[in-house]
């Protein structure tokens, strides 16, 4: 089920830019220290601290119906890693797809994998708690506090509070025990729905696990919303990872309407005659 439609897409006015548009810059709080948390004494922390004043608006998914849960986790989880899988039938009969890191809205889940290092045979710290717990939160990062996140990737020993080193703030779950990240504008709480050990071909040792999470409630921010529920990307101003240390920031977008069969099935017959 899909929440786009069929429509033709109303152009913005605004041309394509056929130059590519990403260049490196600082990151936004160059200057960023231990602990600080999110920088709110200049901008654009200042103002992301200022919008905390209109608040959160939570859902809980088992109250909404997936028709509803589509578009709105769909608007969430941006930007998504996104690679054309390329795949064959039993008949012969080719396919290619797109797939993204929300696995499905009904029911509502997303994925998290973990890597086993080859070199200590250590698990994730993040990996052990949540098969053991059954509950975890997951908080989209945006640029205002990239520097925060960031050091939460540091490979400390399992004694040390991410929390503390990060200065970000706890905000307490209402259906599961971990706290959520206030400075984050969306929020999930999820439940474990399953895990899966990853092993190569011929092989009995186990390489990653992969962990979809039931998502059980929703927090985001009001003033991340557009009036017809979804999430504005241009304010979340969501962060995506790239290779290497490469972190990127939403630049710019455009829109492709879905072509109907109707429209285009007589071009594409008569161009296979």
């Amino acid at each position: 089920m899909s929440d786009r439609s069929d429509e033709p897409t109303q152009n913005s006015g605004q041309p394509f830019n056929s130059a590519a548009s990403f260049r490196e810059t600082d990151p936004p709080n160059p200057n960023w220290q231990l602990r600080q948390g999110l920088p709110d004494h200049v901008e654009p922390g200042k103002s992301w601290k200022a919008e905390e004043e209109k608040g959160w608006k939570t859902w809980n998914l088992s109250d909404i119906s997936p028709r509803e849960i589509y578009p709105l986790l769909t608007s969430c989880i941006v930007p998504r890693p996104i690679a054309l899988v390329s795949s064959t039938s039993s008949d012969g009969i080719p396919n290619l797809a797109p797939y993204f890191s929300m696995v499905a809205h009904n029911p509502p889940l997303l994925s998290i994998s973990f890597s086993h290092s080859p070199r200590t045979g250590k698990s994730k710290d993040t990996k052990e708690n949540i098969l053991a717990t059954k509950q975890f939160t997951v908080s989209i990062v945006s640029e205002p506090f990239i520097e925060a996140a960031n050091i939460t990737t540091v490979d400390a020993p399992a004694d040390i509070d991410e929390w503390d080193i990060s200065g970000l703030t706890r905000s307490a779950s209402i259906d599961v025990r971990p706290p959520w990240v206030k400075e984050s504008a969306i929020s999930f709480e999820c439940e474990l729905f399953h895990s899966y050990e990853i092993r190569p071909p011929n092989s009995d040792e186990v390489t990653n696990t992969l962990v979809l999470g039931l998502i059980k409630r929703t927090h985001i921010r009001e003033s991340v919303l557009t009036a017809s529920g979804t999430v504005d990307p241009a304010k979340l101003r969501a962060v995506s990872r790239l290779g290497g240390d490469m972190y990127a920031r939403i630049g710019e977008g455009f829109e492709l309407s879905r072509p109907p069969w109707t429209v285009i099935r007589g071009q594409v017959t008569s161009e296979t005659e």
